[in-house]
């Protein structure tokens, strides 16, 4: 592709999933934001809302049907469930590629998303066809895709952590864990009580214990490397901070096998994720708008249990910053185009 010549259409561009779409794409030498929609908000300059946006971004929030959606040549759903899968199929009669940030087409069974989801789905024939785009399992099926689900967050940093141990076959599949914490931003950009200030700030709670919407996902993910179901208990917390996932991950080795390799040389052709040397222990303020998982692995006092330590921020790698990469595999670009950005620190 050449120099601005990817059409991008963003479609609920107010949240912080859209606002981190707008920010890493401004800095993309081969896009060009054609349109980004709110029905709430149209009319509105976008820097107006998004200040840090000023100078950089010049076009207004327009009304979803007067956005010319079908003109672009990716759109990006930066909206909350259930939206995506109202819109996707004219787009994609359109020749429009389609990326969802949320989680309309990521699980394959749509029975099961439904019962997670609470509502019905309009679009199960788009859910076949769609690839659940983790590029660092399936970058070949992304580069064909018309529809692209965009991983969550959460799972995301657990098959990253996972996968090496999975691929390889040297732990019992049965018994995973995933302890997994998330800042306040994972909930979205929406006046809840549970993220207010007050609530969030100076506690620590785990949640939906009893069956996360991430966790099908999650098993999902696992069991196609694995090629044989997973168990898998995963608990999600929320933390008082606002960017950042950090997820422990434990599994009972079934041989004994040199663990820090292993990992070394499975990510060692990836550009965004970072294997840390061997005692290391990762943190999520060092993945701070980066799109980068950083990762440690861990066996302790030498015996039988493998820990693993994975760190992303939920709004890049976990979800903004995954889209853009998965933008750049449709349209043949380097994968890192536009997602140079180090880490911010402190």
């Amino acid at each position: 592709m050449t120099e601005k010549s990817i059409k991008v259409g963003i479609v609920g561009g107010t949240g912080y999933t859209g606002v981190e779409l707008l920010r890493l794409l401004v800095q993309h030498p081969s896009c060009e934001l054609r349109a980004i929609t709110s029905r709430k908000e149209a009319g509105m300059p976008v820097a107006e809302m998004f200040p840090n946006l000023r100078g950089r971004v010049d076009l207004r929030f327009s009304e979803p049907a007067a956005a010319g959606l079908d003109k672009c040549d990716v759109v990006f759903f930066a909206t909350p469930n259930g939206v995506a899968m109202q819109e996707a199929r004219v787009l994609v009669d359109a020749g429009v590629r389609v990326i969802d940030l949320a989680a309309d087409f990521r699980i394959r069974d749509v029975a099961v998303w439904e019962q997670y989801y609470k509502m019905k789905h309009a679009c199960p024939e788009l859910v076949a066809e769609a690839v659940y785009a983790l590029p660092e399992i399936n970058r070949a099926e992304i580069g064909k895709a018309r529809v692209i689900a965009n991983p969550g967050c959460y799972p995301t940093a657990v098959q990253l952590g996972f996968l090496p141990l999975i691929e390889a076959g040297c732990i019992d599949f049965g018994h995973l864990i995933a302890d997994a914490k998330s800042g306040v931003s994972g909930a979205g950009r929406k006046a809840e009580t549970h993220i207010l200030h007050a609530e969030a700030s100076d506690n620590f709670k785990a949640y939906g214990v009893g069956g996360h919407r991430h966790h099908p996902e999650i098993a999902q993910g696992l069991a196609r490397v694995a090629g044989a179901p997973v168990g898998l208990v995963f608990v999600p917390h929320l933390t008082p901070m606002i960017r950042g996932i950090h997820a422990t991950l434990y599994a009972r080795l079934t041989r004994d096998i040199d663990l820090q390799s292993l990992y070394e040389k499975r990510y060692a052709a990836e550009a965004f994720v970072d294997v840390l040397p061997a005692g290391s222990h990762p943190e999520t303020r060092s993945v701070r708008g980066a799109n980068v998982c950083r990762i440690a692995v861990h066996r302790p006092q030498g015996g039988d249990t493998v820990v693993v330590l994975s760190v992303i921020d939920n709004l890049v790698k976990g979800a903004a910053g995954q889209a853009v990469q998965n933008m750049n595999i449709l349209f043949g670009l380097a994968e890192d185009t536009g997602l140079a950005q180090v880490a911010l620190l402190p």
